[in-house]
């Protein structure tokens, strides 16, 4: 039996740029090797990272890449900003945009479309997936490529809905859908079934859903001690300031005895009196998860509002065996039984009076993190997500399952 292969055009492989997605990505791809998938991983931003579990192939824009990401931080700068923001509702595409888009399009798209060629040519992969790059930067290479070598060719947004047009996406990338095909693609892959209508709105051909999840090895629980009581960390507060203000800024000034902790970067809004430990390193984070006694999921409302947009956090979390505390989020049921493997809060009181709550009943929230370690165990790993990816693609019964 022929092993499959995907060739993999992804958003980043460097951890070290702090995309949201990319730890998500080397888990499933992992998940993928483990089902018997020969993988080549090409990289649109920064450089190609090997691994035990995939192949690379170079950035052909490499150089580009940097030097764009290095002027729009500095124009950042210039605004007294680490980013340039974006509106948070409907944001409005800017004359930077649309110019930046229609500079991509004369001189790096021709040139990721010979690149895949090439690499098409001398792989000669089942299937090429895009993993959350840019939709709008590579219009017209996806059709290029199935005319040409009859291969189905599948988008993987794992960003919706934020990544739609009416979010935007976050401040560190691009807005996708903006001068973007997807009717180009054979199948888009989301993150969120809820969003699935949005995307056939948006032109899309065919389009499923995909859920988050977590590598059961990485995300075990770990034997350290306790050192935080509260523990939240997230890639800054945008679309969800409302909510670190009522389960970390007003609860931490209520409550001086407990000791609340952020991780990550970019907050701006209302955090109270929580100290932040910075950047966490992705080898290190199933330890700190496990060193705090409560462990929060605060979801953005983009995710939390429209039903069953799954985010990595919560598998993570109850992978390690964390308990959980989390803001509404429609649909979470789905994954996770409110009440015995995660807690939800509707307000700044109910965070409080939860958080004293376990933090006074150890043995309580030990077995509420070992009850979401067996939810994620039974039905949430990457094994189970590389599955169902293989499936949709057509080849799971080529790598054996």
């Amino acid at each position: 039996m022929r092993t499959p292969k995907i060739l993999a055009v992804a958003s980043a492989v460097d951890l070290d740029f702090r995309y949201g997605c990319t730890p998500a990505w080397w888990q499933l791809w992992k998940g993928m090797y483990e089902a018997g998938v020969d993988l080549v991983v090409t990289p649109y931003r920064g450089r190609p990272v090997l691994s035990p579990w995939w192949r690379t192939a170079p950035n052909p824009t490499y150089r580009e890449g940097e030097s764009y990401a290095a002027m729009r931080s500095g124009l950042a700068r210039l605004q007294g900003d680490r980013y340039l923001r974006r509106d948070e509702r409907e944001p409005e595409e800017s004359a930077l945009d649309r110019l930046t888009r229609e500079t991509i399009w004369r001189v790096v798209t021709p040139r990721w479309q010979r690149h895949l060629v090439r690499l098409v040519e001398s792989e000669r992969p089942d299937a090429v997936v895009f993993f959350t790059v840019p939709l709008a930067h590579f219009r017209g290479i996806p059709t290029a490529l199935r005319e040409r070598f009859g291969i189905p060719v599948v988008y993987y947004d794992g960003d919706v809905p934020m990544s739609l047009p009416e979010f935007g996406g976050m401040d560190t990338g691009f807005n996708y859908y903006h001068g973007a095909d997807p009717s180009e693609y054979d199948l888009l892959l989301s993150n969120s079934e809820g969003g699935l209508p949005r995307l056939l709105e948006l032109g899309a051909r065919r389009a499923e859903a995909v859920f988050w999840g977590a590598d059961p090895e990485f995300f075990a629980p770990q034997p350290v001690a306790k050192e935080m009581d509260v523990f939240f960390y997230g890639y800054g507060d945008k679309f969800r300031q409302e909510w670190t203000a009522a389960m970390v800024g007003e609860p931490s000034r209520a409550a001086s005895e407990i000791d609340f902790v952020l991780g990550g970067r970019d907050f701006r809004g209302d955090t109270g009196n929580a100290r932040n430990l910075g950047d966490v390193p992705f080898n290190v984070f199933a330890r700190t998860i496990s060193a705090a006694r409560v462990n929060l999921n605060v979801t953005r409302r983009s995710h939390a509002t429209v039903p069953h947009s799954s985010t990595c956090r919560p598998f993570e979390l109850a992978s390690a065996g964390a308990a959980i505390v989390s803001n509404p989020h429609e649909g979470i049921e789905k994954w996770f039984e409110p009440g015995s493997e995660i807690l939800i809060v509707e307000n700044a009181e109910q965070a409080l009076a939860t958080y004293r709550d376990l933090l006074g009943d150890p043995a309580q929230a030990l077995a509420m993190g070992a009850r979401a370690r067996e939810r994620v165990l039974d039905e949430h790993t990457y094994a189970h997500r590389a599955r169902r990816v293989l499936d949709l693609l057509g080849l799971a019964s080529q790598a054996g399952q």
